[in-house]
């Protein structure tokens, strides 16, 4: 009882310390704000986010019932762009390690694809699909479904081989070590790089947004950019990390903590 109360303790004192250094951060912010711009006039009014600009930005975002809008459409297209990368990923993964032809040849071209920008896809989205959803989609699977396959091949092949070959002495045919031995042992590592490949859609997503008409974050921005509203720009921009950390902490995070505690390394 007592050991809970203190880790309760603990998580409260660390929430505040948190609090307390974003709020600091948003001080000298604004502080930084009303000396460049109003004392010593470094910078234009209308070229400086403000805190108190960005608030009021929110605020009538909420009125006009277009920020939970974006939030929401960008939040769906993000979770079905990822879903189908997490299929298409984790199944070239899984082919790449276990046939070793394509492990040699494929790897290297998934790996240079990799590298390219996810707006690098868009004119190809936007000729295949026009300007709709789809294409959005599209350029969140092309922007991350090979990081995940990259992952999962890492995954599987840092597996031990002593695991394998232990399981192959106790009679385990070739599906049960896979199902039972290996899928279990790079879970860990697969969930990592699943949160990776979420990173890399998130932002995907918001390449295909900006270039297309259809309402979400990406779009909100670009709407505050034709606009000249710094102080929405820099809005959506904060609402983007602050969705992308709360997806973090909520799944991933709790999916990580869950594997640890029924390995006893929590």
């Amino acid at each position: 009882m007592a050991e809970n109360i203190q880790k309760g303790n603990s998580k409260i004192a660390k929430l505040l310390q948190q609090l307390l250094f974003l709020l600091g951060i948003v001080v000298l912010w604004q502080l930084l704000y009303f000396v460049g711009v109003d004392v010593l006039e470094f910078w234009k009014p209308y070229a400086m986010p403000s805190p108190a600009g960005v608030w009021k930005s929110l605020l009538r975002l909420i009125e006009n019932g277009s920020l939970f809008a974006a939030i929401g459409n960008s939040l769906l297209r993000g979770m079905i762009g990822f879903a189908i990368s997490v299929v298409i990923g984790t199944l070239l993964g899984f082919l790449m390690e276990h046939f070793k032809f394509l492990h040699q040849n494929m790897r290297p071209l998934v790996m240079g694809i990799q590298t390219l920008p996810s707006v690098c896809w868009v004119p190809f989205s936007i000729l295949w699909f026009g300007l709709s959803e789809q294409a959005i989609i599209f350029v969140v699977v092309m922007g991350s479904a090979f990081s995940i396959a990259i992952a999962t091949d890492n995954a599987i092949r840092n597996v031990p081989p002593i695991y394998q070959k232990a399981a192959l002495t106790m009679g385990a045919n070739q599906k049960q070590i896979y199902r039972k031995v290996i899928l279990h042992a790079c879970l860990p590592e697969l969930i990592s790089g699943l949160k990776q490949g979420w990173s890399f859609a998130w932002r995907a997503l918001m390449s295909g947004e900006v270039m297309t008409t259809c309402i979400g974050l990406g779009q909100t921005l670009i709407t505050g950019r034709n606009l000249a509203d710094i102080n929405q720009v820099m809005l959506v921009m904060i609402i983007i990390v602050l969705v992308g950390i709360l997806i973090d902490q909520l799944f991933f995070r709790s999916l990580e903590r869950s594997i640890y505690r029924k390995r006893g390394l929590l």
